[in-house]
């Protein structure tokens, strides 16, 4: 097989084309390359090259927003949003991809990437979708927000473990959407 990528050597970012030559992903959607986990903040994360960039872009039919991504950190599989910050693209590697990736700054990554058309749906929330069928008012306006605020209340509601605390929490959540009560941080949806 043939991995399609282009010159992937970059002064900054620490990023070359020098991989093993069987791909972990297939060409023509994978792209392999080699780079240093370097760190902003307290997130782990490494620049993908420029050639790489713009094939995904032109995969995504996009330049905007996260960007879904899939592939693989040093063997490991896995599914990521490639995110732009402070004017740079970056692949941030947390550790669910890598493990203890705050600990390994500086190490050399090999890494495939390409595009992922696969949705990020949410987690469902059962008595979530019941509470909004029931009151009308506040699933308009839960319909009205922006998808990553759906997506932040669902996946907290979703990510609670007792049936207590997500009676509790689905009230609130309902509550908040109704202009009655703060949720998830905020004052008003």
């Amino acid at each position: 097989m043939r991995m399609v990528s282009g010159d992937c050597r970059r002064e900054r970012g620490g990023v070359s084309e020098d991989m093993d030559p069987e791909p972990l992903i297939p060409a023509p959607h994978a792209h392999r390359f080699k780079a240093d986990l370097e760190i902003v903040g307290i997130n782990p994360f490494v620049s993908v090259p420029e050639p790489i960039l713009e094939a995904i872009f032109d995969a995504a039919g996009k330049r905007t927003g996260p960007i879904p991504i899939a592939g693989t950190v040093n063997g490991a599989p896995y599914q990521q949003s490639l995110v732009r910050h402070q004017g740079a693209w970056r692949l941030y590697v947390n550790t669910a991809m890598l493990k203890n990736s705050p600990r390994r700054i500086g190490e050399r990554l090999e890494l495939t990437v390409t595009h992922d058309p696969v949705g990020r749906a949410a987690p469902a929330s059962p008595e979530f979708d019941r509470a909004l069928a029931a009151h009308p008012q506040a699933k308009a306006v839960f319909e009205g927000l922006r998808p990553s605020r759906q997506r932040e209340i669902v996946r907290y509601i979703a990510s609670l473990k007792s049936p207590a605390s997500t009676e509790r929490n689905v009230a609130r959540a309902i509550a908040f959407l109704m202009g009655g009560a703060r949720f998830v941080g905020l004052d008003k949806p």
